[in-house]
């Protein structure tokens, strides 16, 4: 009898190692799924649904930069929580905004700015085509203040191991997987306060 025990945990064990290693597709491109955890993204930033007790309304975006997470809140004191990476210091938006745009697999445009501060960006300055070789990821929300784009994004990232860490050029990146989760959750229009 101990042995079957053993047995059907081992089967148990097993099956979900071969669903760590599933994938998911996002318009034809394949990437990590967060079944066993994408790799080299520390588990304190994976994807959970916690309470809630803030004052922003749900269908709000909350980004909390020092903690390194993103909030889409819900209704009943819940929200969707995700980790980010963030802005490098002082390159991080900040206050309100709202989503005036979203795009799946986006083209990548270094900034003149960024191209200041890293001039070996001027390379890509005709854009990068979208697809996973691209940094924006596999969806980007762009966030507009008074109707004009702020240059800021949220987005998914081709270097998840950054998530949790202030290394980007100011934009709020995430998991492709999570993305693509807070993309079909966000239309147009939505209240966004980076904190």
């Amino acid at each position: 009898m101990d042995n079957h025990r053993i047995t059907r945990r081992l089967l148990l064990t097993g099956s979900l190692g071969l669903l760590a290693g599933c994938s998911s597709t996002w318009q034809g491109v394949s990437f990590p799924s967060l079944y066993g955890g994408t790799p080299g993204v520390d588990r304190r930033y994976r994807k959970r649904h916690v309470r809630y007790d803030g004052n922003e309304p749900a269908g709000t975006i909350l980004v909390d930069t020092s903690q390194r997470y993103l909030y889409s809140i819900e209704s009943g004191g819940w929200a969707m929580r995700y980790g980010i990476g963030v802005g490098e210091e002082g390159l991080t938006l900040k206050g309100r905004a709202v989503v005036g745009r979203k795009a799946e697999w986006p083209t990548w445009t270094p900034t003149a700015s960024m191209i200041r501060r890293k001039p070996e960006l001027a390379q890509y300055a005709g854009g990068v085509t979208g697809g996973p070789h691209n940094p924006l990821g596999a969806s980007a929300l762009y966030l507009y203040r008074n109707g004009q784009d702020t240059k800021f994004r949220l987005h998914g990232t081709n270097a998840p191991w950054t998530i949790g860490q202030a290394v980007s050029n100011g934009c709020i990146r995430l998991t492709n997987e999570d993305i693509v989760d807070l993309y079909a959750r966000t239309p147009i229009g939505t209240s966004v306060l980076i904190i």
